[in-house]
């Protein structure tokens, strides 16, 4: 367990993050900056899906009235993007890891390792 506590802020998304980051692992100042701005985000994604959910619509008029996309969505779309970019910036390690990888090391490995399928596969 850590003793590290989670800023008060935070809602039940951003607590659960931390707490699911937290306790395994043991994070520099740095990783302890960018998991807070995850849980962060994490919380303001959970407050636009709410609001999302409520929706009568997902679609709305444009200035001309042509149909589109309600603006929300891509601010959804923006937030689970924004929450995997901080994760990935955490670089805690896959199951079978010890250490994390930065993500320049984690697409190297994934691609060595199609290498070798695709071999294998060609044998």
């Amino acid at each position: 367990m850590s003793d590290i506590e989670p800023p008060a802020c935070f809602e039940a998304s951003g607590k659960r993050l931390w707490a699911a980051v937290t306790e395994p692992y043991i994070l520099t100042p740095a990783e302890l900056a960018n998991l807070e701005e995850a849980c962060h985000t994490a919380d303001e994604l959970d407050r636009l899906e709410m609001v999302v959910r409520k929706l009568p619509d997902l679609t709305t008029r444009g200035s001309t009235g042509q149909i589109r996309p309600h603006p929300l969505l891509a601010e959804v779309r923006a937030h689970r993007a924004l929450l995997q970019r901080l994760m990935e910036g955490l670089n805690l390690p896959d199951q079978d890891q010890k250490i994390g990888l930065r993500a320049g090391a984690r697409h190297a490995a994934k691609a060595a390792r199609a290498r070798w399928a695709n071999r294998e596969a060609a044998s």
